[in-house]
């Protein structure tokens, strides 16, 4: 038993190690001194990290993935949380199918749902916007907020809503009192994975932004298609280190 317990976390090493080096190769790329993506030649600088805070370019970028991001992550939350709760509270003959069409974005492949999604801008006069940009997404992102919060609702006892209906509490009164108390946990990873989501998203920004909004994602796309900029490294290998920092204090935060 000892023996096949070793040798499971020696694979689990193996496996993580083989996911992680990747992304530890491009920290080198970040330190180099040269205006290009290249190995540092025995010189390091820090001069790319400080570019990053030094041109608007990357801070505005950074802002807007920012922006984004939370809006995008608070409308699909809210939109799942009543998509959800209401699905549960009626159960109703065509439920799964309603399920099944919300979850139709994470089915479809990105490229067709960009497409329609600029079609679609184009018509409303919504192409290149925040507003357009932030529509997007949360078309995108509303199947893994409704995916956090149906699992939420799963464990949630029944018998909790009709008690409170029946002691006088209105619907209203039993979904804000009781049901939105009782699934807090839900709601809060529903937001953290759509806020994600958002941040990273690229395939649907390529298509509805570029020239008037760039988010971080598109910014660091043109410039490994078109410049090679070592800043690339650089913003990646923060984002790296904030990924780390971000589980590392979730994972304190269980275990006390």
């Amino acid at each position: 038993m000892f023996g096949t317990s070793r040798l499971g976390g020696f694979l689990a090493g193996v496996a993580g190690l083989f996911l992680l080096l990747p992304l530890a190769a491009v920290i080198p790329f970040s330190f180099t001194a040269k205006r290009f993506l290249s190995m540092p030649d025995g010189e390091y600088s820090f001069r790319h990290y400080l570019a990053i805070f030094d041109t608007d370019t990357w801070l505005s970028s950074i802002g807007t993935s920012t922006l984004v991001a939370l809006l995008s992550s608070v409308i699909a939350t809210a939109l799942a949380a009543a998509f959800g709760i209401g699905v549960w509270l009626r159960r109703p003959a065509s439920g799964r199918f309603l399920i099944g069409l919300v979850l139709l974005p994470i089915i479809v492949p990105p490229v067709t749902s960009a497409v329609a999604l600029y079609f679609l801008l184009a018509q409303i006069g919504l192409l290149d916007t925040i507003p357009g940009l932030v529509l997007s997404h949360v078309v995108m992102i509303v199947p893994f907020a409704v995916i956090a919060i149906l699992g939420a609702l799963s464990r949630l006892d029944r018998n909790l809503e009709l008690a409170a209906r029946n002691l006088g509490a209105s619907q209203l009164q039993s979904i804000f009192r009781v049901i939105l108390p009782n699934i807090r946990f839900g709601l809060f990873a529903a937001w953290f994975v759509s806020l994600v989501m958002s941040w990273e998203e690229s395939s649907v920004t390529l298509f509805v932004s570029g020239v008037n909004v760039i988010t971080l994602p598109k910014r660091i796309w043109d410039n490994l298609r078109l410049d090679l900029d070592p800043a690339v490294a650089a913003i990646s290998v923060i984002m790296i280190v904030a990924t780390a920092l971000v589980i590392l204090f979730r994972n304190s935060q269980a275990g006390s």
